[in-house]
């Protein structure tokens, strides 16, 4: 907790020695506390850089004075990018249906995420395809986000496009300055149907740090009810057109063993391709905070056992 307000830490996928401000290390050498990596002296180099125990072996070894030099990381403030999947299959159902509200739990998320990048002094930028044309934010601190907050988390545009991923990994490959490699870029959607396995290489290559946010209702996506013999009202999320169906019990069975199938499979997915996806399967805050909890411990767990 930060300030009163819930947060969860922001952990790289890919460390193993943190940082004690913002948890990232940056690409680029500079003062920051982590060993980059060591070069033989320079004139005009800085003299609390020198490595005096390696200096003093090496210069042992070659019998005349030699220096080494440390480099070390430059410490930065962690980079986020929130990209949101505006499709209309996002906001089909939600109350008074008893269906996850999709758009609350994106809210959710969006707030949670804002509010812990802000503890950590970090940047947050934005990107979604509400009406199939980018709405993209570049990277600015919490405190210049409200205008995203009250603009894009309240927004009811659902008009995005089936291929929101692919455009947004394109777009933001496009920003290699604001969306440099070790950025956070957290996805939110309920990846209904799963993206190819193409689209997940595509984003590993810019080397980001790659968080799916898996929203999906545990009950009739990841599952289904037994409703065989009822008649269920089923909309079309693209026209809204509202259609009764009554399914028999084998139906009934073969939809929640598809939809557990196509869930299992999507997590598989991202073991394979080495991605932590944060699953949300509802919009209370405290619940999906404590998703994000496991997240950050899973993370913390990898770098201790890697370090």
């Amino acid at each position: 907790m930060s300030g009163g307000r819930l947060t969860f830490p922001l952990v790289p996928r890919r460390r193993v020695i943190g940082l004690s401000f913002g948890t990232m290390r940056s690409l680029r050498r500079g003062s920051g506390t982590d060993v980059a990596g060591s070069r033989p002296y320079r004139p005009g180099d800085d003299m609390d850089s020198i490595d005096w125990a390696a200096s003093a072996r090496l210069s042992t070894a070659r019998g005349a004075d030699e220096f080494i030099v440390r480099e070390r990381f430059a410490e930065e403030a962690p980079k986020v990018i929130i990209v949101c999947d505006r499709r209309p299959e996002m906001a089909c159902y939600g109350p008074p249906l008893p269906w996850l509200d999709k758009p609350k739990a994106m809210r959710t998320v969006v707030d949670l995420v804002l509010a812990s990048a802000g503890a950590a002094g970090g940047f947050v930028g934005y990107l979604d395809y509400a009406d199939g044309e980018p709405h993209w934010r570049q990277p600015k601190g919490e405190r210049k986000l409200i205008e995203l907050r009250d603009e894009r988390l309240w927004s009811t545009e659902y008009g995005g496009p089936t291929d929101w991923l692919e455009r947004s990994i394109d777009h933001l490959s496009t920003h290699t300055r604001a969306v440099s490699p070790g950025t956070f870029v957290f996805l939110l959607s309920d990846f209904i149907p799963p993206p190819s396995y193409g689209v997940w290489l595509a984003a590993i290559e810019h080397r980001w740090d790659v968080v799916p946010i898996v929203i999906q209702d545990p009950t009739w996506e990841q599952s289904f009810p037994d409703v065989d013999g009822i008649v269920v009202p089923l909309r079309d999320p693209r026209t809204g057109r509202v259609a009764s169906a009554r399914l028999r019990r084998r139906e009934v069975a073969a939809r929640r063993e598809e939809n557990g199938r196509r869930t299992a499979s999507l997590l598989e997915t991202f073991r394979q391709l080495d991605i932590d996806p944060v699953v949300v399967t509802s919009g209370d805050r405290a619940e999906i905070l404590s998703q994000f909890l496991v997240w950050t411990d899973l993370r913390r767990t990898r770098r201790v056992i890697g370090a």
